[in-house]
């Protein structure tokens, strides 16, 4: 990978965390001031006595709440992720794969050209890492109980360069920010929901119009407001996972240049695939942060469209085939490079 590539990478990511902030929240503001213009048109024509909506309230309050959110992902997200996968800090190793860990991190970050983040331990027996953080200076790897104990010295050293390199791309900042407010926007969606269908549906449309009915188009507005709560969540989703498998593979490539070795991570990859569990410490909404999938990698092991959709990483086997022919390429001629 050329410098020149490293760089619009860092460039496109600083862009696309920004346009996340602005529709995150221009979602909470759609959500206050749609509702409350739908409010408004249909006590319009409400009889004198009645009450009339012209305050909009609700969006002040759900952009403010919005803004609050990503001040909120961006000051906690890290440690929120960390929390929900039940991780705790690595301080002082006291087992002889810990301070191989401490070492293998500290190597890596002199390879990168980083600090060295803060090293957690999930307890978890599936292999599987992860980074998180928003500013390299305090980056977060994490690794599980179960990665320890399955690669050796090299394979180890390739998972966290790979690491390492998300975060030299900016990666962890936008899948960071992702995993934070698709959680948030997942969480205001099922309230809303459950508001409409116990409370905000009751009474029919009493006062919205007197004799005439309701407003036709505080009816449209209401339809699309609506509509845009229950898809939110699962667009979110979606543009979580597309995020995560685009970067996979730069990922990699970056990682084989940390290591000077494409197959370590090749095998490392293979040795993680084998296990077919579930990791279950880490939740779907940090998916996307993982080197590979921690929902049981059912539909990474497919192509095609569904797996495209829907898998959190791009196909294992296509990803340790690429690094099998950068080894290739490598042992013939001595350049370390790939087509991304």
């Amino acid at each position: 990978m050329s410098e020149s590539n490293l760089f619009e990478q860092q460039r496109r990511n600083r862009r696309r965390s920004a346009i996340l902030v602005g529709v995150f929240i221009a979602f909470f503001a759609w959500i206050g001031f749609g509702g409350d213009l739908a409010f408004y048109l249909n006590t319009a024509n409400a009889e004198e006595a009645a009450y009339r909506h012209a305050v909009p309230w609700f969006g002040i309050a759900t952009t403010l709440f919005g803004v609050g959110m990503v001040w909120f992902s961006w000051r906690r997200g890290p440690k929120q992720v960390l929390w929900s996968t039940g991780a705790w800090e690595l301080v002082e190793p006291s087992k002889p794969e810990e301070r191989q860990l401490v070492n293998v991190v500290e190597e890596m970050a002199i390879a990168s050209g980083l600090p060295r983040p803060k090293i957690w331990i999930v307890p978890e027996n599936d292999p599987n890492a992860f980074a998180t953080g928003i500013v390299e200076s305090d980056a977060h790897v994490a690794v599980t109980d179960g990665l320890l104990g399955v690669l050796n010295r090299d394979q180890l050293q390739a998972v966290i360069a790979h690491e390492m390199a998300h975060i030299q791309n900016h990666d962890v900042k936008l899948m960071t920010l992702l995993a934070a407010l698709v959680g948030v926007i997942a969480i205001m969606s099922d309230g809303m929901a459950r508001t409409l269908r116990f409370g905000g549906m009751r009474g029919g449309s009493r006062g919205g119009g007197g004799k005439r009915g309701g407003n036709p188009l505080a009816i449209v507005i209401l339809v699309l407001w609506i509509i845009t709560i229950i898809l939110a969540p699962i667009i979110s989703r979606l543009l979580a996972l597309g995020v995560s498998r685009k970067r996979e593979f730069l990922a990699d490539a970056t990682a084989a240049q940390f290591t000077r070795n494409p197959q370590a991570l090749a095998s490392a990859l293979h040795a993680i695939h084998s296990h077919h569990a579930a990791t279950t410490a880490i939740k779907q909404g940090a998916a996307h942060l993982c080197i590979a999938d921690p929902m049981g990698r059912r539909l990474t092991n497919r192509q095609g469209f569904v797996a495209d959709l829907f898998a959190t990483h791009p196909p294992m086997p296509v990803r340790v085939a690429r690094l099998k022919a950068m080894a290739y390429r490598f042992e013939k001629t001595g350049v370390l490079s790939a087509d991304l």
